[in-house]
């Protein structure tokens, strides 16, 4: 391994899935969306070009199987022109070192999450207290110090231009992580949406597992501003998005997608911010 690429020391396979795992959905033809075990990752680009970037790394121990999902889809010894990271949490980069080593890609990142990349600072400590279900309890087991990958990340362009996505730019979507970017197609009206919301309960055990889609906030655990969460919301849900893709859950679009996003967006402080958790300001609502 490269000396400057590292894991944290507490990097490590979490047994953690859904019915979804393993599974590709193909969104539109250019966007291909894959579940690795309770997170998504997406192909973005056109298969018949073999233009395309892969956003987010998915969970610790992955790179195989991503590896494998990117050559079904584009071809043997098919390599992205980057991949583009969301924001840094575990299960985000959790197969970045062994990607960069086997594709030699850049990665591209918000300015504001590069010292959870370089190994300069972890993000604070999941909070196992929030209110919310099973996986609370359990994410203090979640790695949490940070990735370091040395020079093989840069920040996003600051024009809001996304490397090697043509008709998409990133929007700052800060809340769940400090620099979360979400991405946006206006032509079709796409969102990537990283964890700025989800479209399934994560705190709950039970619908991780089902994957019973419902539209939610960021994961509850690893949310350390609900203001800005809320901000992110309102953000996402002014672009009025036809189709949503996001970090967990199933993708999201139409009629369903504007009304519960709308809702979400008006009613934050009741359907998603926790009514206690070390992170919750009861003052904030």
């Amino acid at each position: 391994m490269d000396k400057e690429l590292s894991y944290g020391s507490d990097y490590k396979f979490i047994p953690a899935t859904s019915i979804g795992s393993g599974v590709s959905i193909k969104v539109l033809p250019d966007l291909l969306c894959h579940t690795i075990q309770i997170v998504n990752i997406q192909l973005v680009g056109n298969p018949e070009t073999k233009d395309f970037v892969l956003v987010d790394a998915g969970m610790p121990n992955s790179a195989e199987e991503i590896i494998s999902i990117t050559e079904n889809r584009f071809g043997e010894n098919s390599r992205p022109k980057a991949i583009i990271l969301t924001h840094g949490h575990f299960d985000h980069v959790g197969g970045i070192i062994e990607l960069i080593q086997h594709w030699n890609v850049p990665v591209y990142a918000h300015e504001l999450e590069l010292p959870f990349l370089t190994g300069k600072m972890s993000y604070p400590d999941p909070d196992s207290t929030v209110e919310g279900g099973m996986v609370a309890k359990i994410s203090p087991m979640f790695p949490n110090e940070p990735v370091n990958l040395g020079d093989h990340v840069e920040k996003l362009p600051s024009d809001g231009s996304v490397p090697h996505m043509p008709g998409f730019r990133w929007i700052h979507t800060p809340g769940h992580a400090p620099g979360h970017v979400s991405l946006f197609r206006e032509e079709d009206r796409t969102l990537i949406a990283g964890d700025a919301f989800v479209t399934v309960k994560q705190d709950s055990l039970y619908k991780v597992f089902t994957q019973e889609q419902e539209i939610n906030g960021p994961p509850r655990y690893l949310t350390t501003d609900w203001q800005a969460a809320w901000e992110s919301v309102k953000k996402l849900e002014a672009l009025n998005p036809l189709v949503a893709v996001t970090g967990h859950g199933l993708p999201m679009s139409g009629e369903l997608l504007s009304t519960s996003l709308h809702k979400l967006a008006r009613e934050f402080d009741q359907l998603a911010i926790p009514d206690y958790g070390k992170y919750v300001d009861k003052n904030s609502h």
